[in-house]
């Protein structure tokens, strides 16, 4: 894409975990173009659950999809974290203003955050020093209600585009399975402590080998606090999760110290 000027509208980067094809991606490009102009790039196919995985084994592709003022579409042969790494660094000639990446068909609230590729484009965004938002509908279906996402979403990534991020933080935005009409608003919060209780589903091929399915549930381990969100989920709010990219544990880290410390007297 060619460079912006200082008058020129901000550079979006758009991506998800679900694909080229997936309804979630085109609403989100759509409200991008809103805002700005557009470069998208999305996995060729669907890589849910890949979180922050990058590809090295393999050489990857990108191909131009579609290309029109103000707005490019490729598709690439890795993750959605691939698709960061390889626009930022070879596509685009600037940095972004935004990245957004979504809009995710089912939830990644909680623990999710850990597993979601969604996020892992979201997180690579924000190592880049671009302010990132990653963003999921609790709606598995393959053509979810979309319209609280929209307005909310809209609502959210203006506040971003002008007030920015801290450094080293994305946000984590999960819309409940709701018609915009019926979402009481937007709630700051915090990630729920749960654990998906994973269960697997043996069966056999014609050759009577064994595979696996893998299933399961998910376990909120406080479900009364409501300053969580799966709470606020529960209660009709969208939900916004500041995400730390630095993993450390400053109070631990403090406590470990101490006990070294007194360990070598």
């Amino acid at each position: 894409m060619k460079k912006n000027n200082s008058n020129q509208r901000p550079l979006i980067l758009v991506t998800n975990d679900d694909g080229i094809h997936a309804p979630g991606l085109k609403t989100l490009m759509e409200i991008a173009k809103k805002f700005g102009d557009v470069m998208a790039i999305a996995p060729n196919e669907g890589r849910s659950g890949m979180s922050h995985a990058i590809t090295i084994k393999y050489p990857l592709r990108y191909k131009k999809l579609r290309e029109e003022e103000g707005f490019v579409f490729y598709s690439c042969s890795g993750t959605p974290a691939d698709c960061v790494k390889i626009a930022i660094n070879q596509i685009l000639d600037r940095k972004p203003d935004l990245l957004l990446s979504g809009i995710n068909h089912g939830s990644n609230s909680s623990i999710s955050v850990v597993y979601s590729g969604t996020m892992g484009a979201a997180i690579e965004g924000g190592l880049h020093a671009v302010p990132s938002i990653g963003l999921s509908v609790t709606d598995y279906s393959p053509s979810p209600d979309f319209s609280a996402a929209i307005l909310y979403g809209e609502r959210i990534i203006e506040k971003t585009l002008i007030d920015g991020l801290p450094e080293g933080v994305c946000l984590n935005v999960n819309f409940p399975r709701l018609s915009a009409g019926d979402v009481r608003g937007i709630k700051i919060c915090r990630q729920a402590r749960g654990l998906w209780v994973e269960e697997f589903d043996k069966r056999s091929d014609p050759h009577k080998r064994d595979y696996y399915w893998l299933t399961g549930y998910f376990e909120n381990y406080e479900p009364e606090a409501e300053d969580t969100d799966e709470w606020a989920l529960k209660n009709k709010y969208v939900s916004v999760v500041p995400v730390k990219i630095d993993f450390t544990d400053l109070g631990a880290m403090e406590k470990l110290r101490s006990s070294y410390a007194k360990a070598r007297t």
